[in-house]
């Protein structure tokens, strides 16, 4: 699937990390990555440009807030640390994701795949709003945007038009990460004043375009986007150093069969620590200087 052109959001700087979607195992597995990579010598923590998609926000929203390595994985593997996390109860992602491939099977223009998924979110019966809002207030320990450039993406559940929010929206944090997180059919879209928002991974699980201008870009995505691969190609042809982490194959057994399980945290986050520990020479390297 093509993305459509999204209107330019200024942002200047040198490194970019970008972080895609994957569910509460997801989350823990890039936060994972980031710590491993940190403990081996690539800490890109502190990167110019945060680019957070779903369950991506919530980790580019913790790291924008300063928090150290240590605290971002004992925020994931402590029980006495862990925020509490709905368990989606008489859903079945396997009703969901064959809802979402025949929409795509039905429709080629994708304004009108986002449109019909919007609907089908806004149609489903889920937890009540607030109280899966209560989850982000969680899950955030700053609830301010901060003074880095972090980027959200989310789609407007009727029009099917993507949008991208930044500090200088006036759409408070929290918001906009409950907004990019609202996966269609699992839980309810986002009421953003009078407009409803769901999950920015409709537009893309990653949306590394995104970090374009940028001079070295990390893309740590749990889940394999069929437009990763464009994007990237996008960001090299345009002179940028881009190393991709996606998830192996202990990182996928890590997430189990349903990487929504708040169980999935501790395992999840241990693989993705392996798998960052691995990569971080390479990493190091890149975001340093710019090898080939």
């Amino acid at each position: 699937m093509a993305l459509d052109d999204l209107r330019e959001v200024t942002v200047t700087g040198r490194t970019a990390l970008v972080l895609g979607g994957g569910g509460v195992a997801g989350i823990a597995w890039e936060i994972g990555v980031l710590v491993g990579l940190a403990e081996g010598g690539a800490d890109v923590l502190g990167a110019d440009l945060l680019v957070g998609t779903s369950a991506g926000s919530s980790v580019a929203a913790q790291v924008g807030a300063g928090l150290s390595p240590d605290e971002l994985y004992a925020r994931q593997t402590d029980p006495a640390r862990q925020n509490h996390e709905f368990v989606p109860q008489g859903v079945s992602l396997e009703r969901v994701w064959e809802r979402m491939l025949q929409i795509q099977a039905d429709h080629s223009d994708m304004t009108t795949i986002r449109r019909e998924v919007g609907a089908f979110a806004l149609a489903t019966e889920t937890v009540p709003e607030k109280e899966r809002y209560a989850v982000f207030e969680g899950r955030l320990p700053v609830h301010e945007w901060p003074e880095r450039p972090l980027v959200v993406p989310a789609v407007n559940a009727t029009t099917g038009e993507p949008v991208i929010w930044t500090k200088d929206s006036g759409v408070p944090l929290v918001d906009a990460v409950a907004a990019s997180c609202a996966v269609p059919g699992i839980w309810p879209p986002v009421t953003v004043g009078d407009v409803r928002y769901i999950d920015g991974g409709i537009r893309s699980m990653v949306n590394a375009d995104l970090a374009a201008g940028f001079e070295r870009v990390l893309v740590v995505a749990p889940l394999v986007d069929p437009t990763l691969d464009a994007q990237v190609a996008g960001l090299r042809d345009a002179g940028a150093v881009v190393d991709v982490i996606l998830a192996d194959e202990a990182s996928v057994a890590a997430f189990g069969t349903d990487p929504l399980s708040p169980e999935t945290r501790g395992p999840s986050a241990e693989a993705g620590k392996a798998q960052g520990l691995a990569a971080a020479s390479v990493v190091a390297e890149h975001w340093a200087a710019g090898g080939a």
